[in-house]
């Protein structure tokens, strides 16, 4: 029997242990999709408590306890930050097996040496101890994120924003982390959402002209497109629920986008021709500039409408999704691709049954003598486990190249989540090892060191070239 969570956790085999100690375990981290916010890593934010640092604004965490029969007030609601806590860890020893479980523990080990397992009786120690670690120098943001060894975070960042704390980080030389925007449109393409009238309003005030017509529209999105590279951006994000793709003339587009600022409904017809109409033009800019799109597809948010009502966006009541996906991303980087100007292109989804979809999908489009061009994304939120992550590998290495995957992101609001990077590299490195284990692939340390170094970092930085 192993012990809980040693130095060769996740390791079943020697090649495993091997590659990962010699090859992956001290690479840096390139995050390139994250929701941390730019002004708390500028401002170097502390933190007062290990309840801020971990449980605000961790959906994940707040799933799992609503599902341990929490009551809210100690989830999002008004209890103390301790009552928080402690609540917390009455929750985690019924996530064994969630790949919550593992991650606590990761955390608690490597960014404040402890290693005793979490639960009800340990949990008073543990908050005394994480607590006068984290009032000490070297625990405030910026410390957590160098001590992680990170060399670049791109955060997500809407259209309108001023960009003020990119542009603040990038003048701070005494910070060497490179802190950049990923340019997310959301709120632009969801033409039947609430609110799309006044963020066009926004996006017309952020761009110096007011925006009446659909070609003004597009003029404010790309004059924004420019206005993030200058701020050195070289990624967008996209969320599609689903993957539109309906073909329409320009005219009739703009039709849609007038009758949208009316206030007036949009069919849902007419909504999948403008956001194609819009995703092809933001694509085409993109492919100028020499971007990374990324498609995060299939998610079903907001699902739970009296507590999204109470609560918001973005507090655990989201599912996984299923719509097809085949005929329209296809048929979306076709049309980019006979234009010749098909962007590098990251694709993800939230269901597995997408997995062989996507990762077929990507040699029709590789080419330009970029490696990985089209790439397959790590496994994304739900399947952001164990198993979620072997089956996106191994489902790539099937029909495509494993060795040139740009790996892992944290897709985190926390600054302690680096250590799923560090989860992600021992499943890689296990998985090659049973390879080389069973004969599938030769012992060759050279070769294979160059593959987990490749899909830790360097395919990341050659692909994306911060």
């Amino acid at each position: 029997m192993k012990r809980f969570m040693d130095e060769n956790f996740l390791l079943s085999n020697e090649t495993a242990i091997r590659l990962y100690n010699n090859y992956a375990k001290d690479m840096p981290i390139i995050d390139y999709h994250c929701h941390l916010s730019p002004k708390e890593i500028y401002e170097n934010k502390r933190f007062k408590n290990i309840t801020e640092a971990w449980l605000y604004g961790d959906h994940y965490k707040w799933r799992a306890m609503r599902s341990n029969g929490i009551d809210e007030n100690y989830v999002t609601g008004d209890a103390s930050d301790y009552d928080k806590f402690m609540a917390w860890a009455k929750t985690v020893p019924m996530t064994i097996g969630n790949p919550l479980y593992n991650w606590t523990h990761l955390e608690l080990q490597r960014f404040f040496g402890i290693h005793d397992i979490l639960n009800e009786e340990t949990a008073p120690a543990i908050w005394e101890k994480a607590n006068a670690l984290l009032n000490q120098e070297g625990f405030a943001a910026r410390d957590l994120i160098k001590n992680s060894n990170v060399k670049v975070v791109c955060t997500t960042d809407d259209p309108t924003d001023s960009l003020e704390f990119h542009k603040k980080l990038k003048e701070d030389n005494d910070f060497d982390v490179t802190v950049l925007p990923a340019f997310r449109p959301d709120k632009g393409l969801e033409i039947n959402r609430n609110g799309f009238v006044l963020w066009v309003e926004k996006l017309g005030q952020v761009s110096g002209e007011p925006i009446n017509s659909y070609d003004q529209f597009l003029e404010a999105l790309a004059a924004r497109t420019s206005f993030f590279h200058s701020v050195g951006c070289r990624v967008s994000d996209h969320a599609l629920d689903y993957v539109p793709y309906k073909e329409a003339s320009k005219q009739e587009v703009a039709n849609i986008f007038a009758k949208a600022l009316t206030g007036e409904a949009v069919s849902v017809e007419e909504e999948q021709k403008y956001k194609t109409f819009t995703l092809r033009f933001l694509g085409k800019i993109y492919s100028k500039l020499g971007w990374a799109m990324q498609f995060h597809i299939n998610a079903f948010r907001n699902n739970n409408t009296r507590m999204y009502e109470k609560l918001g966006p973005d507090t655990g009541y989201d599912c996984t999704n299923d719509n097809s996906i085949a005929y329209p991303l296809c048929s979306l980087l076709d049309a980019l691709e006979v234009e010749n100007a098909l962007p590098k292109t990251i694709l993800y989804s939230v269901n597995p049954k997408d997995y062989s979809v996507i990762a077929s999908m990507l040699g029709s489009f590789q080419g330009d003598g970029i490696p990985g061009k089209i790439q397959f994304g790590s496994a994304w939120w739900f399947n952001d486990t164990k198993d979620g992550m072997i089956e996106q590998m191994k489902t790539l290495a099937n029909v495509g190249l494993f060795s040139r995957f740009i790996g892992m992101l944290t897709d985190s609001r926390s600054f302690l989540s680096y250590t799923r990077h560090e989860y992600f590299r021992r499943l890689v490195c296990n998985v090659i090892g049973e390879w080389v284990e069973n004969g599938e692939a030769p012992d060759d340390m050279e070769l294979l060191g160059s593959i987990v170094q490749g899909i830790s970092y360097n395919n990341a930085k050659e692909y994306f070239g911060f």
